[in-house]
């Protein structure tokens, strides 16, 4: 993060992570309502993916241009759907599936280690410094997130291996997004990552038999089109402007307040109790996005 830039690069990942953090409570509503969660899934990025479409064209001076830009190569192709593939269909299909058998909070804890995959991998791929407190700042952070969700993680099985899976695929996408730039503007690439995830999660719960509640409430539509444009659209778009800006460990490293906005919405929208652990969490958040994004003196620690 340069010093030029400073309050809008935070200010974008704040929002970015808010979105984030509210969506598990819209989910968390239309699943208790009946809603399949791969259809839901589906169908919300499906919608997300369309949102981005008069933002993609007022970026581009144009919808043709934006996603189809001139000199657009197969590569660039290729890459957004590595994007897709990995961000939208991989993270979300391995989240649920790992629901199955672990809890909410184990399978967002481990989703939400995906900070130190991302720095590990941005040292080895991306040259990012990995100093010391940045490496502490980490682990605080998952600390902090594990008492925020309140979550109780013991042992490692299949639905942990899976649930580790979907951290890893989002780790492999923030890699791929920052080191091979495409023609793609930002709203661009969200659209086609989105939408190319969108179908293959769509295939395998049509194929797995999921389909659609009959009856849709007023209300529920309400908390879909909010599930699908401001938490879909909006965080992930808003999360490749801060990706764009920043470097993949310190943009990541914010990603350890989205359980903690959604500890706080559950508390505004569903009413569910705060605790101190709860309150512990979230200052040990704090901490750890001070510690990776401050500049230390000491050297970086090196290469082995």
């Amino acid at each position: 993060m340069t010093n030029t830039r400073p309050v809008s690069f935070v200010a974008t990942l704040i929002a970015a992570t808010f979105l984030m953090g509210s969506s598990f409570v819209a989910g968390k509503i239309l699943v208790a309502d009946g809603y399949p969660p791969m259809i839901l899934v589906g169908w919300r990025f499906v919608v997300a993916a369309i949102a981005t479409l008069p933002l993609a064209a007022w970026q581009e001076g144009g919808l043709r241009q934006a996603l189809l830009p001139s000199g657009v190569q197969l590569r660039d192709m290729l890459l957004a759907l590595a994007i897709g593939l990995f961000q939208t269909a991989g993270v979300m299909t391995l989240l649920f599936y790992a629901m199955r058998s672990i809890s909410a909070s184990s399978a967002a804890i481990l989703l939400f280690t995906n900070p130190i995959w991302v720095a590990l991998a941005g040292r080895m791929f991306l040259g990012d410094h990995l100093q010391a407190a940045r490496v502490v700042g980490l682990v605080i952070g998952i600390v902090g997130v594990a008492l925020a969700l309140g979550g109780k993680f013991s042992g490692i099985g299949f639905g942990e291996i899976v649930g580790l899976g979907s951290a890893l695929c989002w780790t492999i996408s923030t890699i791929i997004n920052k080191r091979s730039r495409t023609r793609f503007g930002v709203w661009a690439l969200t659209f086609w990552q989105m939408l190319i995830g969108a179908v293959v999660v769509l295939a395998v719960a049509y194929a797995s038999g999921q389909r659609w509640p009959e009856h849709t409430t007023f209300a529920n539509w309400c908390w879909f089109l909010y599930l699908s444009i401001p938490a879909s659209t909006g965080s992930f778009g808003l999360w490749f402007v801060a990706l764009a800006q920043g470097g993949a460990t310190k943009t990541s490293s914010y990603l350890f307040l989205a359980p903690l906005f959604a500890v706080i919405s559950s508390y505004f929208v569903l009413h569910a109790g705060l605790t101190g652990t709860q309150l512990v969490g979230g200052a040990l958040i704090g901490l750890a996005i001070w510690l990776v994004n401050r500049e230390p003196p000491g050297p970086a620690l090196p290469r082995r």
